[in-house]
């Protein structure tokens, strides 16, 4: 077997990490089709860099694309807002409530602090990474993730419960 092309190097490194991606894809923007474009552009931009990418952490890279192309969409789309789509289900999905509370409660957020509260809780990001990806200083990640859980306790007191903490998001800390 001879070496590996680049191209299977990328293969494998989409493979093994798009599932995890399009998760927070979901999480961040609350729309199962607009997170599958946002993905899609994304791993098309690490394509085109992946030669110089590669070496690094091309996860963390196409992170970075992810919030920045998902900020611009809102952006783009600030005063057009569409209905959210009925959030999907897993067949037997225990927690299938706690799941639906914490996307209605995410989409309750404003879109930066909904990207902080994703990346630091779900990506389980440090400050520092999280302010890399969204290219932000360290200073406005904790002000926005401040904000956002002091958001998040008003809109959905039930997430905060000390028997509950499966989410990993803890609101009442």
């Amino acid at each position: 077997m001879g070496p590996r092309t680049v191209d299977d190097d990328y293969v494998s490194f989409v493979e093994s990490h798009q599932h995890r991606l399009l998760r927070a894809a979901y999480l961040i923007c609350g729309n199962r089709h607009q997170a599958e474009d946002l993905l899609q552009d994304a791993l098309l931009k690490l394509a085109l860099r992946w030669p110089a990418v590669r070496q690094g952490d091309p996860a963390a890279y196409v992170r970075a694309i992810l919030y920045r192309d998902a900020v611009s969409w809102w952006r783009r789309r600030r005063r057009e807002w569409l209905s959210a789509y009925p959030p999907e289900r897993e067949a037997g999905d225990g927690d299938g409530a706690l799941r639906i509370s914490v996307r209605a409660a995410l989409g309750q957020l404003p879109p930066r602090q909904r990207a902080v509260v994703v990346l630091r809780y779900f990506e389980d990001l440090t400050e520092a990474a999280t302010a890399d990806a969204l290219g932000v200083t360290v200073g406005t990640v904790k002000s926005q993730c401040h904000d956002a859980l002091r958001r998040l306790r008003a809109v959905a007191p039930q997430l905060g419960r000390d028997d509950d903490r499966s989410t990993g998001l803890e609101v009442n800390p």
